[in-house]
C-alpha cells in the first residue's frame, strides 16, 4: 500500500488533485477513528479529520517521501486534536459529563458472535466507561494512550507522531496507564 500512496503523492505534487482523493479513501477511517478517540465527539472528529486532510494536501510538498505517509498524516491529525483539546474550557477534565455520541458509538460496531443482550450491554458500558475515563486524562497522556492502545502504533511511530523522544513517550504511556487505572478504580 505504501507504494500506491507514494505514487499518488507524486501525482498530487505534479498537480493531479484526483490522486489525493484516493489517498483520502485509503486513510479516512483511520484518521477519523484517531480523532474520535482523542476528542470523544463525532462532529469534532469529522471536523478534525477533514482539517487533517486539508493540511496534508496544502503541505504535501513538505512531506519527506523517505518516511511513511501515514505517520506524517497521523502527526497532523494528532496535533490538530491536541490543539482542539487545549482550546476547550478547563472544566473538560473535571467530573462533568463529557458530551459524546448521539445514541450509538464506535464500540457498538464491533462484530459479535451473537452474545446475550446482557453481555453486549455490559461490554458496551465497559467500553463507554473506559472511553470517558480516557477523555478525562490530560492531553499529553491521552494522546500517547490513544495512539498506543487504540490505534496500536509502535513506540517509534508514536515518538515520530508526537515529535517526542522515545523515553518521554514511554513515560507518558506509563503515567497515562497509571492515571487511567486509578480513575477506573474510582468508577
Amino acid at each position: 500500500m505504501d507504494a500506491i500512496v507514494k505514487k499518488r503523492i507524486k501525482q498530487v505534487i505534479k498537480g493531479d488533485q484526483d490522486a489525493f482523493g484516493e489517498i483520502v479513501e485509503i486513510y479516512k477511517n483511520s484518521v477519523y477513528q484517531l480523532c474520535y478517540r482523542m476528542l470523544g465527539s463525532q462532529h469534532e472528529a469529522e471536523d478534525m479529520a477533514q482539517e487533517a486532510f486539508i493540511r496534508a494536501y496544502v503541505n504535501i510538498n513538505s512531506f519527506n517521501q523517505e518516511l511513511k505517509f501515514s505517520t506524517w498524516l497521523f502527526r497532523i491529525a494528532t496535533n490538530l486534536c491536541i490543539d482542539r483539546i487545549r482550546k476547550k474550557k478547563p472544566d473538560y477534565y473535571l467530573d462533568a459529563e463529557v458530551s459524546g455520541t448521539e445514541g450509538l458509538n464506535m464500540y457498538s460496531q464491533i462484530p459479535s458472535n451473537t452474545p446475550l443482550p446482557e453481555q453486549e450491554l455490559e461490554s458496551l458500558e465497559l467500553h463507554e466507561t473506559v472511553q470517558k475515563e480516557i477523555l478525562k486524562l490530560p492531553e499529553k497522556y491521552r494522546s500517547a494512550i490513544v495512539l498506543k492502545y487504540i490505534e496500536e502504533l509502535s513506540l517509534n511511530e508514536i515518538s515520530e507522531i508526537l515529535e517526542l523522544p522515545l523515553g518521554t513517550v514511554k513515560t507518558r504511556i506509563h503515567r497515562g496507564r497509571e492515571a487511567l487505572r486509578q480513575q477506573l478504580r474510582c468508577v
